[in-house]
Order: C-alpha cells, then sequence, then structure tokens
C-alpha cells in the first residue's frame, strides 16, 4: 500500500437537546456512523457535546453527570472494531472539582482525557462557576481510572507509529490566549491540533475566530480542526452556529455554513507529510522547543493504526490548484500580481542605483517573458526619474522570426519611448556556421543555441559600450527545466524574471494592461498610446510560446512550440511548485496530478512528462548554479544563493524509478 500522508479529518456539530445525554448520544452516534462511512480517520465534535455546554448550574445536578458518564461508556462502547477515532466533549470530577474535559475515544476505549487549561470567566461567561482550570491538575496527573480502567490524563500528545502522525487536543478558550496549548503541543510533536469549542456568536466574531485558527496553523505549522456548538444549544441571551474550520498552514481547507438547524459534518484532509516537511526545512521549530520545553511536560499516548489515505483506492475531497502559483480567487491572484511587479521593479532600481549604471540593455523578441521584463525595466526607469530613452531594446530576428511577433517586439518598444535598435544575427551565426563547420540545414542544437548564444554577445557588447546593464528574461519554469542555452539567453547581469514560474507570467502582464493601460487607476504616462500597446501585449498573451530558434512554417506562422517539446507549463508547474515546496514523492504527485486534472490530462500523459520533468530538473541543475541574481518572488525559488543548494551531478534514478513502478 502507498501511502499519501494524508487523513481525512470531519467536524461535526450534533442537534442537541440541552442536558439529554442520552438523545445527545444517539445524534453523536449517526455522526459517528457517517464519519466512518465516509472514510475519515478523525471526527471532532464540540466542547460538553454529551449535555451542551449551555447546561448552565445544572452542570452541578449529580443525575446528569452521571448520565453523561452513561453515555460517554456507551459512545466509547460503539467506536469498537471501527478505524475512526472521535474526540468529544465531557466533564469530569476529579479531586471535588469538575473539569471542562475532551476524551480521545478509539475502538472501544478512551485513549486519553485532556482538561481545558483556562476558562473564560467574563461577560457572557461563567465556567468558573462550575469547573476549575485545569493547568495545576494536569501537572499532577498523568492519568485517571474510568470505566474499569486506567487512562491517559493531562498534557497528552497521541501518536500513530505507524503513519507517524500526532495529535493533540486544545479546548475553546485554550486557542484565544496570548500563549496558549497548542503552541506547545506543536512543538513536542503534535502536527494536529483539534479543538472542541462553545463559541457563541456576536456580529464579527466568526471573522476573528477563522483568523485565530488561520494563524494559529500557520505559526504551527500544522493541521487545525474546529468545531463549535450548534444552534440547538442557543439559549436566554446567547446564540450558538455551529461553526467548523479546518485549516493547514495557514490556509482554510473547509469552513460550513454556520446557523444550521439540523447535525452538520464537514470534511476535509489534512497533509500531514506536507507540515512535517515544512517543519524539517530549516531549525526553528526544533530550537524553539528546545527554547520552551521546560514549560510543559508531555505524556506519549500510543493510538492504533490511524486511517489514512491511499492512493490506490482513494479519492481526495481536497481541491488542488491547478496552478499553484495562481489564487484562483481573481482578487487574491490580482493582490500576487501587483506585488510581484513592485518586487521586480523595486530590485531592479536597487541594482541600477549601485552599479551607477547609465542604461538597461535588454533583447526583445515579441515572446511573453521578454515583454514583462521590458515592461518591468520601464517601471523602473520611472522609478529612479531616468529617462525611458536610456533603455536599449533590441530586436535581433534570427532564422525563426516570425513577422508577428517581430512586430509586436517593435511596437512596444516604440510605444514605451525605449532606444530601438535592430540588429540581424543571420549573417554572423552564418559565418559562425563556416568557421565551425555546421552545416545551415542542419536544424540541431547547435543550431539553435548559435542564434541564442550570439543574440546575447550582442547585448553584453552593447552593454560594455554604453555603461550598462544587461536584463535577464528567462522565467522560473525555464530554469527548473533548463530550457534555455547555457552562456547564451542563460545568462544576464540581473534577471528581473528569475523567480516568477511562466504560468505567472502572463497574469502579471495582464495585471499591467488592466492597471497600468487602462481602468481607473490608468498611468496616462505609461506609453505613447496606452490602448495601442494594451491591444499589442494581448497579441503577444495569445501567441504560442516558442525560442522561435527554427524556420517557420511556409505560411510564416510559429513551427517551435516550446509545449509540444517539454510538455505543458501548467503540468511542470504544478509538479515544481510540489516537488520543492513540500518534497512530494513521484507517486503521491502523480496521484495529486490525477485528481487535479481529471477530464483534462490522462495518467499516462501525465506521467510521460513527470518522468521528462524529473530528467530535466537534475540534468538541468548546472545551468541553476550559475544562474544571474534577480528578485525572489514566492516560497518557491531555484536560486543556488539561497533556495535551490542541489548538486549539479545528483542522480534522478531514485526518482524516476518510482514513476516507471506507477
Amino acid at each position: 500500500m502507498t501511502t499519501l500522508g494524508m487523513i481525512r479529518v470531519a467536524a461535526a456539530t450534533p442537534r442537541l437537546k440541552v442536558a439529554n445525554p442520552a438523545e445527545n448520544e444517539a445524534e453523536i452516534l449517526k455522526l459517528m456512523h457517517s464519519a466512518d462511512e465516509a472514510g475519515a480517520g478523525i471526527l471532532l465534535l464540540p466542547e460538553l457535546t454529551i449535555t451542551g455546554y449551555s447546561a448552565g448550574d445544572l452542570f452541578h445536578q449529580e443525575l446528569l453527570y452521571q448520565r453523561q458518564l452513561e453515555s460517554l461508556s456507551h459512545i466509547a462502547e460503539s467506536s469498537r472494531n471501527t478505524k475512526l477515532v472521535t474526540v468529544l466533549g465531557f466533564m469530569l470530577r476529579l479531586e471535588n472539582n469538575f473539569y471542562n474535559c475532551a476524551a480521545l475515544i478509539q475502538n472501544g476505549r478512551i485513549k486519553g482525557i485532556v482538561p481545558k487549561m483556562f476558562l473564560p470567566n467574563a461577560k457572557e461567561f461563567y465556567e468558573a462557576r462550575w469547573f476549575a482550570s485545569g493547568t495545576a491538575i494536569a501537572e499532577a496527573k498523568n492519568s485517571v481510572h474510568i470505566f474499569g480502567y486506567e487512562t491517559a490524563f493531562g498534557n497528552l500528545i497521541f501518536t500513530d507509529e505507524s503513519s507517524g502522525l500526532s495529535l493533540g487536543i486544545e479546548i475553546c478558550e485554550d486557542l484565544w490566549l496570548p500563549i496558549t496549548p497548542s503552541s506547545h503541543l506543536a512543538l513536542n510533536g503534535a502536527q494536529i491540533i483539534l479543538n472542541p469549542s462553545a463559541s457563541d456568536e456576536t456580529v464579527g466574531k466568526s471573522d476573528y475566530r477563522r483568523s485565530l485558527v488561520s494563524v494559529q496553523s500557520a505559526k504551527s505549522i500544522c493541521g487545525y480542526v474546529y468545531a463549535s456548538a450548534g444552534v440547538s444549544e442557543s439559549t436566554t441571551d446567547l446564540v450558538f452556529s455551529g461553526h467548523h474550520i479546518i485549516a493547514e498552514s495557514g490556509a482554510i481547507l473547509a469552513e460550513n455554513e454556520r446557523f444550521e438547524r439540523e447535525s452538520t459534518i464537514t470534511y476535509a484532509e489534512i497533509d500531514y507529510a506536507k507540515l512535517r516537511s515544512d517543519r524539517t526545512r530549516g531549525c526553528n521549530m526544533a530550537e524553539c522547543n528546545l527554547a520552551y520545553s521546560d514549560r510543559f511536560l508531555y505524556t506519549p499516548v500510543a493510538l492504533e493504526d490511524l486511517r489514512t489515505l491511499d492512493n490506490a483506492k482513494d479519492k481526495l475531497l481536497r481541491r488542488y490548484e491547478k496552478n499553484p502559483f495562481v489564487p484562483s480567487d481573481p482578487a487574491a491572484t490580482e493582490r500576487i500580481c501587483r506585488e510581484v511587479f513592485k518586487i521586480q521593479t523595486a530590485g531592479y532600481a536597487k541594482r541600477l542605483e549601485h552599479t551607477h549604471a547609465k542604461k538597461s540593455v535588454i533583447g526583445i523578441s515579441g515572446g511573453l517573458d521578454s515583454t514583462l521584463a521590458l515592461l518591468a525595466a520601464a517601471e523602473t526607469h520611472r522609478l529612479l526619474g531616468k529617462a525611458l530613452s536610456d533603455i536599449i531594446a533590441v530586436t535581433m530576428p534570427g532564422f525563426g522570426t516570425t513577422d508577428k511577433t517581430y512586430g509586436n517586439a517593435l511596437t512596444i518598444m516604440k510605444l514605451l519611448g525605449t532606444e530601438v535598435r535592430e540588429i540581424s544575427i543571420k549573417d554572423s551565426v552564418r559565418c559562425h556556421f563556416r568557421d565551425i563547420g555546421q552545416d545551415e540545414t542542419n536544424h540541431d542544437l547547435t543550431y539553435e543555441n548559435a542564434q541564442a548564444r550570439e543574440r546575447t554577445q550582442i547585448l553584453m557588447d552593447i552593454a560594455g559600450m554604453t555603461g550598462g546593464l544587461v536584463i535577464g528574461t528567462g522565467d522560473l519554469s525555464e530554469a527548473a527545466l533548463g530550457w534555455c542555452t547555457y552562456n547564451g539567453d542563460h545568462m544576464a547581469m540581473y534577471n528581473v524574471n528569475a523567480g516568477i514560474p511562466k504560468t505567472l507570467i502572463r497574469f502579471v502582464v495582464k495585471w499591467v494592461m488592466d492597471n497600468k493601460l487602462s481602468g481607473p487607476h490608468e498611468d496616462k504616462t505609461f506609453s505613447a498610446d496606452n490602448a495601442q500597446l494594451k491591444a499589442a501585449l494581448q497579441d503577444i498573451l495569445d501567441t504560442p510560446i516558442s525560442p522561435e530558434l527554427l524556420p517557420p512554417e511556409k505560411d510564416g506562422s510559429i513551427s517551435q512550440k516550446t509545449e509540444d517539446s517539454v510538455g505543458p507549463y501548467i503540468l511542470h508547474d504544478f509538479f515544481l511548485y510540489h516537488t520543492l515546496r513540500s518534497g512530494v514523492p513521484p507517486a503521491k504527485l502523480l496521484f495529486l496530478a490525477e485528481q487535479t486534472f481529471a477530464g483534462e490530462y490522462e495518467k499516462d500523459f501525465i506521467k510521460q512528462w513527470l518522468k521528462v520533468f524529473y530528467r530535466r530538473f537534475f540534468s538541468q541543475q548546472f545551468k541553476r548554479s550559475c544562474m544571474p541574481d534577480g528578485p525572489k518572488i514566492g516560497s518557491v525559488s531555484l536560486s543556488p544563493r539561497g533556495d535551490l543548494k542541489m548538486p549539479s551531478d545528483a542522480d534522478s534514478s531514485l526518482w524516476l524509478a518510482e514513476v516507471d513502478m506507477l
């Protein structure tokens, strides 16, 4: 069995009758059955869910206390012979105090009990009236006798040795404190935090609650599951909504519609393998644990094998972005593109200031990458108060240049007000071919690379003549695949596109079109004719991606399409993101791609290009080892000076062999 390092979790709120454990038990059992049938490994129910949180002074009634214990026993027994772990709230009497507790139940037994540490006792909350804080007793006791056996109690971390997954529990108010139990739980190894809660609703409170869960999951690099009391517990001045939140490393994976009147359940898959990978990148988690480990002592509790997901048979509920570098939310994409453009210009501005360069020199092909680089250079010159005519934009037609891209290159250069130079490379490359004995009719790699190197030489020499800097135009995706000519377009003095994947480039160009060249914030001074420039940029966006190093078709159209050779960039950027961001192994990566691109690409097609990705990614590291400076844009970077310190001669066999077995 090949595991995905993922587990399906469920947050649920039963329709309750306050102070009626027997009826509440029946609803809880229904939810447990539903979660089990849905393949969940963990089910979380709200705080004090057997009695209802709003029982008030009825908590002191012995009859209610005993009946909720009976229901707890029945619930534990009903879990026998199932794979489901259930966490729910109940009250427990210890040493003449009542404690607000959560029980973790697995296969017929209560595996451990965690008391609530911090009690709200102001405004609408009066918990200290009924319960004692668990902080002291959690340190004094590590087990309690319940239902005829000893079970772990206090500061606990529950661990399944087979999967390596560890769970921790904090209860409601514990999350709202400056220093939370979940922070210490995470430092001590818990990858998923479970929070049974009873948080009432006031205007805006759900937004704050969501932020707390999101931020805590981000800070602690954990999965966080939150389940709160529902509307059936509303009473007197309080209204509850049954809020469910499932988060992972700052991202909200799932959230329910609040104020439902029936029992509700919400599912999502948490990628604990990703969490494990993220935690081991750097030593901050380990160092922080050493700094604070004397504050809490956690008792390990062994779990039986948890139900995790297996890529041989499971279908994910979780949705992965086809383009992980571009959010599906248009507003978020707009923010990212604005930030990318600002990072590009800020980085290049610093380089120009530091070097006192008189000119910016850039080769313009009429393609997507060089277009964005030119737009960023133009914005940088405006930022520094430098004339746009100090940008020497050079178009260098070669054997594969089409009229379409040639025309677009000239248009954008002229409209932006750059110095326009046109230098054909055909004669010089032919001379070079004669020198080395290359047959011009042989359209091999030498035929292509000679053109790229000639263009780079021209740019470097112009920069030397004018006191300029050569701006690189290659993007992150090309660097990952090595789709560049070594010491050709691979080289520059500063590459403004170095950190931007191909799938994001077009969105940044579109952002410039919609925000600089049109719309309510249009910059009327951006070009000589913004409408004409926008039309040219749209034509560039609609043009197939190509290095244009091979002769055009007979009708003058582009013959050499990059994605025909290396595969769809949408797939490669998906592979790149998950490989570098989380160290996802090939089997899981193929499974995720199959799920994400279902109906678009077949498994064999994805597998074919996944092998190409691994082969090229490993074999082309030598190009990245000497890539020029360029601004880091996102969490995935290929700079050999920072994010990717990879040997140039590493062997890809391990990864390719796993793909071949799939």
